[in-house]
């Protein structure tokens, strides 16, 4: 009970403190707004309002009072008929099954024998495939809005609101939440996250590269800068993708059966196998003019290579 109190109330501070870095923020652009006009302020303070709303405190309170289940086929079904029965009527209620799936569901939603050997099937077939997805898309997100931003604050409240909105949809997509325990771990590595996401903004990642290639890139201070950008985003992108699979090896119940170290190790594996369908999703959906900017020095002006080989 000591345990389970403690990370409730580390949860807790970490929510209390993510707001009141929020508002800290507000305030401080508030503060130049009024130089303007106090309406212009005001204004602003009002859209902040909304976006905590609709960016935090809502995507909370759906996952706060989602119920708590987790999948444990070896425990004694008796024991959790009614737990059983909640998750599957909750999942009969959305879309992110199939037909086929939902009439499995209700064929065997009065069998107490068969529904946990149901829901298991249904949960690491159409569910495990539904959460990956939102995995990649919020991956591909967080990898977009972070490589072309170049303010780590930014960075930081992007990779904030992407991976809670990214758990709220695993949470709707299951039709139920890990534990207290295990969101209050979440929230921790979200807070990482966005810190080591507003770090990665002062890192020269063109330093890390063999010499040749970094002082090639120093001299071409254009590809330099998109360099660093998409090392940020990639890197931001990874650690999105991280937290989405821990949270479904939570809700999957896989993390009893192995270590934190396990754990840790097996989402970077399964998140490195995600990352190329991140990157590349991510790249076709970087808007195409930042990218012919990027690459407008290295494009050759027709009209001067006209004029260079014309003959004298």
């Amino acid at each position: 009970m000591g345990k389970k109190t403690f990370w409730i109330s580390i949860l807790i501070a970490v929510l209390v403190i993510l707001v009141l870095v929020f508002i800290a923020n507000v305030i401080s652009v508030g503060e130049r707004l009024r130089q303007v006009h106090r309406f212009v302020e005001y204004g602003f303070y009002g859209l902040a309002f909304i976006v905590l709303y609709v960016l935090i405190i809502n995507p909370l309170r759906v996952i706060f009072f989602a119920p708590s289940f987790t999948i444990d086929i070896e425990a004694a079904p008796e024991k959790n008929v009614r737990a059983y029965r909640t998750a599957a009527k909750n999942l009969l209620r959305g879309d992110a099954i199939t037909e086929t799936d939902k009439l499995h569901l209700r064929s065997h939603l009065n069998d107490p024998d068969q529904l946990p050997g149901a829901l298991q099937s249904v949960f690491k077939g159409t569910i495990r495939k539904e959460i990956d997805r939102i995995v990649i898309n919020h991956s591909k997100t967080v990898l977009v809005t972070t490589a072309i931003s170049q303010n780590g604050q930014l960075d930081m409240f992007s990779v904030i609101f992407t991976n809670i909105k990214m758990v709220k949809e695993i949470v709707k997509a299951c039709g139920f939440r890990p534990s207290y325990t295990h969101l209050a771990k979440l929230s921790l590595n979200v807070a990482v996250t966005a810190m080591i996401a507003e770090n990665l903004e002062g890192i020269n990642f063109t330093e890390m590269l063999p010499s040749k290639a970094g002082e090639a890139l120093t001299d071409l201070p254009m590809l330099r800068t998109a360099t660093n950008s998409i090392f940020q985003g990639v890197s931001n992108g990874l650690l999105t993708c991280r937290i989405g699979i821990v949270t479904r090896r939570y809700l999957f119940k896989d993390n009893d059966m192995m270590s934190k170290a396990e754990l840790r190790i097996a989402a970077y594996k399964e998140s490195f196998k995600l990352m190329p369908i991140v990157i590349t999703e991510g790249l076709v959906a970087f808007p195409k003019g930042i990218v012919s900017f990027a690459l407008r020095p290295f494009k050759k002006n027709p009209f001067t290579a006209t004029k260079a080989e014309a003959p004298l």
